[in-house]
Parts: C-alpha cells; sequence; structure tokens
C-alpha cells in the first residue's frame, strides 16, 4: 500500500447502486453496512430481495427497496427482472450481489446487461469456481496454498471409508451449496462423528443438487481464525483493505462476525497470490485457519461485502472497500494511503430489543426516511414494510 494520508474520494453520485439477493431470506448483516457506507456518501441505493425483512429495509440511506418473485430464478426472468428495474432506476447502476447465487447468476449475465449496469470484468465462470467448495480445494494445491485434507466420495461407503481415513470427527460439506433446495432441510455445512453418518449423508447427494465433501477438522481456539477483505483491481493489486483476526462477536451476531484488524503477512501474501493467480477485480472476502503447526488454511472464499468490511475503513478519508468498488467501476481515481492496524470491530445489526417490563411488546426499530422514489419498473412491486 503507497504511504501518505489519502485524498477525500469525489464520487460520482449520479451512478446509483443496486444490491441483489437472490437466495431466500432477508438480506445479512454486510448489507446494512453497505447501505449505510454508499448512502452517507451521497450514492443513491436500491435493493431487491425476496423479503425485506431485516434491517436493510429501514434503513433511511435505502432509496427503495423491491421485491423480486419467491423462489429460485431461472437466466431469462431474471434478465427481465434486472431490465425492468434499471428502467425503473432510469441510468446505468453499479449491481453489487450480496450472496453467492446472486454473484454467479450476474456473472453469468453480464455481457446482456451492458449499458444498464457496471460490474467487475470477470474471467469466465470465476464467481462460480470460487463458490464451490471442491474447486476450491482443486485450486488450492494448484497454488500449493495449505487447505483441510479433503475428499470427494464416489459411493456411500467409500464415503463411510474415508471418514475413518480422514479421522473423527470431520467437516462434511456440500460443493454448491447455493443449489441446496428449503425442501430439503439439508444444512450446508455438518459434522460428522461417525463413518456411518457420512455414509447416510452421501445418500442424500441427489436432493442437495451437488457433490459431498469430507474435510479434517482443523481445530478451532483463540486466535486461530483469520480473515482478508480487500477491492481488487484484477491485475493482483489491493486498492483497499487487509488481514485481520476474527472474535467471537456478541450472540446474536455470529461467533465470528467481530474481529480486529492485525498484521498478518502469510495471510496477505496468500489473499495477494490467489487474486493475481485469477485475474480477480473487485470484492473478495477470504476465511483461513491456523493450524498447530502454524500454516493458515483458506477455508472459504465469498466474493461479496464480508460482515467486517468496515474494519478496513480508512480513517483520514472514510474510504472502505465498498466505496472503492463504486469508484473504480465509474472510471473515478481511488486515493492510496497506510492502514490503520489494531481497529476493532463489533456488529450491531441484529441488536436485541430488550422488552418492557410489564410484558408490552419491545418498542418497534425507527423508521426509515421516506425518499422520493423514482419510477416504478413495470412488474416490479415494492417490497412491503415488515409488519405492514
Amino acid at each position: 500500500m503507497a504511504e501518505g494520508l489519502r485524498a477525500v474520494p469525489s464520487f460520482d453520485t449520479e451512478v446509483p447502486v443496486l444490491l441483489l439477493r437472490l437466495g431466500p431470506g432477508p438480506f445479512p448483516r454486510s448489507a446494512l453496512g453497505v447501505v449505510r457506507s454508499l448512502g452517507r456518501a451521497g450514492i443513491e441505493v436500491h435493493a431487491v430481495a425476496a423479503s425485506a425483512d431485516g434491517p436493510v429495509g429501514r434503513s433511511r440511506y435505502l432509496h427503495r427497496m423491491y421485491a423480486r418473485p419467491p423462489g429460485p430464478m431461472a437466466h431469462a426472468p431474471l434478465l427481465d427482472l434486472l431490465r425492468d428495474l434499471s428502467e425503473g432506476i432510469g441510468r446505468p447502476a453499479v449491481l453489487l450481489p450480496m450472496d453467492d447465487r446472486g454473484a454467479i447468476a450476474a456473472a453469468g449475465l453480464a455481457g446482456r446487461l451492458l449499458g444498464r449496469y457496471l460490474l467487475p470484468a470477470q474471467p469466465a465462470g470465476l464467481p462460480e469456481r470460487l463458490a464451490d467448495r471442491a474447486q476450491l480445494a482443486l485450486l488450492c494445491r494448484e497454488l500449493g496454498l495449505p487447505h483441510p485434507a479433503t475428499v470427494v466420495p464416489a459411493g456411500a461407503w467409500q464415503a463411510a471409508d474415508a471418514a475413518a481415513g480422514l479421522g473423527l470427527p470431520l467437516v462434511a460439506k456440500w460443493s454448491r451449496p447455493w443449489l441446496l433446495p428449503p425442501s430439503a432441510g439439508l444444512p450446508g455445512t455438518t459434522l460428522v462423528h461417525t463413518p456411518d453418518d457420512a455414509r447416510r449423508l452421501y445418500e442424500q447427494t441427489e436432493r442437495a443438487g451437488s457433490a459431498l465433501l469430507l474435510q479434517r477438522l482443523l481445530p478451532g481456539g483463540r486466535g486461530t481464525d483469520w480473515f482478508f477483505h480487500g477491492c481488487f483491481t484484477g491485475d493482483g493489486g489491493c486498492l483497499i483493505g487487509g488481514p485481520g483476526r476474527a472474535g467471537r462477536g456478541r450472540p446474536w451476531a455470529g461467533p465470528a462476525a467481530a474481529g480486529r484488524r492485525l498484521p498478518n503477512p502469510q495471510v496477505e501474501r496468500a489473499a495477494l497470490r490467489l487474486a493475481g493467480h485469477l485475474g480477480y477485480r473487485g470484492l473478495l472476502d477470504l476465511d483461513f485457519r491456523r493450524d498447530a503447526h502454524g500454516r493458515y488454511h483458506l477455508l472459504g472464499v465469498s466474493g461479496r461485502p464480508g460482515d467486517r468490511f468496515r474494519l478496513f475503513t480508512d480513517p483520514s478519508s472514510g474510504l472502505d472497500a465498498v466505496r472503492a468498488l463504486h469508484l473504480d467501476l465509474t472510471g473515478r481515481t481511488v486515493p492510496r494511503g497506510p492502514g490503520a492496524p489494531g481497529r476493532r470491530f463489533r456488529p450491531g445489526t441484529y441488536r436485541r430489543r430488550a422488552a418492557p417490563p410489564n410484558g408490552a411488546p419491545p418498542p418497534p426499530l425507527p423508521a426509515r426516511s421516506s425518499a422520493a422514489p423514482h419510477g416504478m419498473p413495470r412488474g416490479v412491486p415494492p417490497a412491503p414494510a415488515p409488519g405492514a
């Protein structure tokens, strides 16, 4: 990273942002930070999801929430939906997927969205390759990056034998968790305690829609979980970001949602090597776990804003990864400068609301201010406000 203070960036506020979530349920906690960051920079933020529940739909910085049809969406209906939204917004917008399903679909439609949306230029099929856990294991082997020993069994009894060979307990993962049908009731990751558990889990492969992976369990503990989050340029450069150590967080925010920004040369080298090898451009969030020998194993990769992206906000300019992405996609200069190691982040998205002592329901969260909306895209009704 270049030395010196960052200049305050100048955003093209005529280019709005559309947050896209194709998975079921409301936006993840990281989406609220995205809406706040962009909205405070004067950038208009729109969002489309199957559910308007959660704090994102109540944020005063969200211009408008749109409801998408429930259930999985094929490419043709999604293309029609995005075109309708583009016509309603009235000008080209940055398209920012907030889940793997959305990132994969947006990359597949990028060529047909030209002129309507701005997306990072990526090698064909790259988001799907990174989200596929089996492909990630192969990629780590190709680059020589530490990764937990992984077996992709070809049969139920082979799964049982592999479980015994890897050591119990172990971690079982579905290769493409975004394909899991909600009706199957199968979690994306399961802790397996016996070979019979692995055999029975393999028998659910057809219902799961992707291959089963069996992975050696790396013991966790204090200081073992690390991450890297940044915005990359496509040539191996990182506009803003860095490594950090995950913390316990708060009970309602998840076990690894909190974190502290700390230097870690091994994690940083691994992240830059991966991004440079792939020619990755855009947001990238990587999770690592340190083993007993001091090696950092890459456990997961995500091409969307991570829960802790605000940890890497530059104090002198207010620049963070999502703002850097907007600057990069709109042709603006992204100022460079030093980081701020030691900064801590604790999410407050899902803060608890204590019930009054008289047993009455807790007071509602404050409603967001109503912004003057643009024309409504045809066939795309606004999502109802939570509790309406």
